[in-house]
């Protein structure tokens, strides 16, 4: 028996695999197990390996941490037990950051303490579409702001989206009957090759396990079967530091085939069998039918729903990272969910993300061959990502961390603002003010020896103005019989809607 190993050297957060050959009578999926224990100093990794087709089964591991690692395979199949080896994990290059984790309750970032913030789209069943309009797909990636893409395992049968996937993820026979107990590799090794060149452009996949829309039985399965898939993909794609595990698209809708038990199971699995934690939320249908996400295994909060202004609610409520991936979608197709206009899409952004959650992209535009961004990928053909990619710019330009609500003020319950630190981002949406002054520094205040830069943002034209604050004559210094210094000094504002203000202390 020989054993292949990727290299003898490879860098922190990659993935190290080894490779054996082994049986293939009988049905290898079921019947043989396969793991290795990875070890450094005191530290003992061990993941799941997986049948890979063709007699050959392989073990992925990524190492967090350099040093020279040893590794033994463990196998109820006595010429898969027992091969050893070692390698050599060497510091991660440059870009590479590790998987991304929560930081301060409400935000995210990568391993290394490089802040993360997520700006993500959604392309369903991007990888079922066959290489031309995948490829089409990746290269329009490239040169968008989004640094996550949801993306499901399962093929998709829904409007717009009803065409046959190229590869199948479990075997067929000629009548087209799946047999669920046996996986087609070659489909999974097409899902985490596309995978893999996300991890090379540093977007994460975050990876939508199970979903509604089905007519070839997946939603059937029962639960030994779907306990057996998730452990499958687990034993595959954990070792890609880039992945997100979203146990579902609208698991409510799935509630008769997949009681909630089971989906407190799958959570279950997940910690147990992936050895990287990595990242795990579910997504809900109805906007009433929230999963319980105060449950410890759930790191972060992926929601549906339009009405974005909940979103300190929800920070309160779960005390986790918010994320509405979905809180409709730009686009012409008859549904409302996916008709909003691309000031719409941007404006919901914008309140997200000031008010310290993170918001989801979605784009339907009706297309002659059903090339509609959120279900196949292809092209994008809005213009809200434009603007996307400009609040991407000012928040990754602001302090490192994320923003904090304001909350202590009636104001806030109608326009938007967080602060870090000396820093402040105020959107005011809708509203349309001449001129502003709660939340600006007075004189007084700047007279410590620092001073402040304040800008006025145009979020829909991508225009960035310098202000300069002054005295507001039409401003009351008192209300309510209070004397009220900072009314009487602050900025004025065109009175236009979609305008923000940034608010930076600058040390002299």
């Amino acid at each position: 028996m020989s054993i292949e190993a990727t290299s003898t050297s490879v860098e922190q957060w990659d993935i190290f695999e080894v490779s054996l050959h082994g049986p293939t009578d009988g049905n290898p999926f079921q019947d043989v197990q396969i793991s290795a224990q990875f070890t450094l100093q005191n530290r003992v990794v061990e993941p799941d390996g997986f049948y890979d087709g063709d007699g050959v089964y392989r073990v992925r591991f990524m190492p967090d941490t350099p040093g020279d690692w040893r590794f033994v395979t463990k196998s109820n199949v006595t010429e898969l037990n027992g091969h050893s080896g070692e390698f050599s994990c060497t510091p991660a290059s440059a870009g590479n950051h590790g998987p991304v984790k929560v930081r301060d309750i409400f935000h995210f970032a990568y391993a290394d303490d490089t802040p993360y913030y997520s700006f993500g789209t959604t392309c369903y069943a991007w990888t079922h579409q066959g290489d031309e309009l995948e490829e089409q797909t990746l290269a329009t990636l490239k040169e968008a702001p989004f640094n996550k893409l949801r993306m499901g395992v399962f093929p998709k049968d829904y409007i717009y989206n009803e065409n046959e996937p190229v590869l199948y993820p479990f075997v067929r026979d000629e009548a087209g009957t799946h047999d669920y107990d046996r996986f087609n590799p070659e489909c999974f090794r097409h899902f985490e090759q596309r995978v893999g060149q996300l991890l090379e452009m540093g977007i994460e996949a975050d990876i939508i396990i199970w979903h509604p829309y089905d007519r070839w039985g997946y939603c059937e399965m029962d639960a030994e079967q779907d306990y057996a898939y998730l452990r499958y993909l687990i034993a595959r794609l954990a070792a890609y530091r880039n992945v997100w595990w979203s146990l579902a698209n609208e698991y409510d809708f799935l509630l008769d085939t997949k009681p909630m038990s089971r989906w407190d199971r799958f959570f279950h699995i997940l910690e147990d069998k992936d050895p990287y934690q990595h990242l795990r939320s579910i997504h809900n249908g109805h906007v009433d039918m929230n999963y319980d996400h105060t449950k410890p295994w759930v790191t972060h909060v992926c929601i549906q729903n339009w009405d974005v202004k909940k979103v300190k609610e929800w920070r309160n409520d779960f005390r986790k990272p918010i994320i509405n991936d979905e809180c409709e979608y730009e686009g012409n197709i008859p549904r409302p969910w996916g008709n909003i206009s691309a000031e719409e899409l941007t404006h919901r952004f914008w309140i997200m993300v000031v008010n310290g959650g993170y918001a989801g992209h979605g784009e339907t535009y009706m297309h002659p061959e059903d090339e509609l961004w959120w279900a196949k990928g292809g092209i994008l053909r809005g213009e809200s990502w434009k603007r996307i990619a400009f609040l991407r710019q000012i928040i990754e330009e602001g302090p490192a961390g994320g923003l904090t609500p304001f909350t202590e003020s009636w104001v806030w319950t109608r326009v938007s603002g967080g602060r870090n630190g000396d820093y402040r981002l105020l959107y005011f949406g809708e509203h349309q003010p001449r001129q502003w002054a709660v939340g600006l520094p007075s004189a007084e205040e700047a007279a410590d020896g620092s001073e402040y830069a304040i800008d006025l943002i145009d979020t829909w034209n991508m225009t960035i103005t310098p202000l300069k604050p002054g005295p507001l004559p039409d401003a009351p210094a008192t209300r309510g019989g209070v004397t009220r210094r900072e009314a009487a000094f602050g900025i004025e504002l065109p009175g236009k809607p979609y305008l923000a203000v940034r608010v930076r202390k600058v040390l002299t």
